[in-house]
C-alpha cells in the first residue's frame, strides 16, 4: 500500500476509535512520525492532507524540514526524541513543538534559544511510565517541579501544552494500558493544580497501541511504521 493509502487507513481507525469512545470527530490528532524517511515520502503524506510530523533526530529533521517548509510553510514539526542541550538551538528554529522535555535544564535552554528568536514554542513534558523507555521524568514529583517552574513565569517563551509517554513494547495490553493510565492520572492532577497553564494535550500511542491510547484519553497519536512502512536506515 502507498503512504496515502496507509494514512487514510490510520485516519479511519482513529475515527472509529473516537466514535467508540463517544469523542467528537477530530478530537485525536495524528502525528506522522517520519524519522529515517525521505523528503519524497513525507511529501506523499503532505499531498494526502497530513500536516503534522514527528522527528526524533534534530539534525535529520533540520535538513528535511528546511527544504519542506519552502514548499509547504504550514507544516507542523514536533521533536519527539530525547533532546540534548546542544541541539536545542536548531530544534527551536525548526519545530513548533518539543514533546520530549524531561528536565528543567532543558526548559531553561529552550527559553534561552526561543527568546533569542523572539519565538514562542510549545512543549510537552515526558513522563517515564514503562521500563523499556529510559527517557522522561522518572517520578510524578520531578514532573511536578518542572510544571511548577513554568507556572512561576521562569520561561515566558515556553508554552506548556501537555504531556507525553511511551508505553512498554509488549504484547501485554494490560501493561500498555497501565502506562497510559499513569500519564492520564498525572496530567489530570497537574491540570487541577495549575489551571492557569494550557495543559490540554496527551501525546500517547504509537502504531501498535494507539487504539488503547485513545481509549485512555490520548489527544495525539504518534504513528510512523503503519504509515511509511519499515524504516530504511540507509536513506
Amino acid at each position: 500500500m502507498s503512504v496515502s493509502e496507509n494514512l487514510n487507513k490510520i485516519l479511519s481507525q482513529i475515527e472509529a476509535e473516537e466514535s467508540k469512545c463517544a469523542l467528537t470527530k477530530g478530537s485525536v490528532k495524528l502525528l506522522a512520525v517520519s524519522k529515517f524517511h525521505t523528503i519524497e515520502e513525507i511529501e506523499e503524506a503532505v499531498k494526502a492532507g497530513q500536516k503534522a510530523f514527528g522527528e526524533n533526530r534534530v539534525q535529520e529533521a533540520y535538513q528535511k524540514f528546511t527544504e519542506l517548509y519552502k514548499k509547504y510553510p504550514d507544516l507542523e514539526l514536533h521533536i519527539i526524541g530525547q533532546l540534548q542541550t546542544n541541539k536545542v538551538k536548531k530544534a527551536v528554529e525548526i519545530a513548533s513543538v518539543i514533546e520530549s522535555v524531561d528536565r528543567i535544564e532543558l526548559l531553561k535552554e529552550i527559553e534561552k534559544q526561543a527568546s533569542k528568536l523572539e519565538k514562542k514554542i510549545e512543549v510537552y513534558f515526558e513522563l517515564h511510565t514503562a521500563e523499556d523507555s529510559k527517557s522522561g521524568f522518572d517520578s510524578f514529583e520531578s514532573l511536578k517541579e518542572a510544571v511548577d517552574f513554568c507556572a512561576k513565569g521562569n520561561v515566558p517563551h515556553v508554552i506548556p501544552k501537555g504531556f507525553m509517554t511511551m508505553a512498554p513494547f509488549t504484547e501485554n495490553q494490560d501493561l500498555v494500558r497501565m502506562s497510559f493510565k499513569k500519564l492520564k492520572e498525572a496530567s489530570e492532577s497537574l491540570r487541577n493544580e495549575y489551571p492557569e497553564l494550557p495543559l490540554t494535550e496527551l501525546s500517547m500511542g504509537m502504531s501498535g497501541d494507539f487504539p488503547i491510547a485513545i481509549q485512555e484519553g490520548s489527544t495525539e497519536v504518534r504513528v510512523g511504521t503503519a504509515i511509511f512502512g519499515e524504516r530504511n536506515y540507509n536513506k
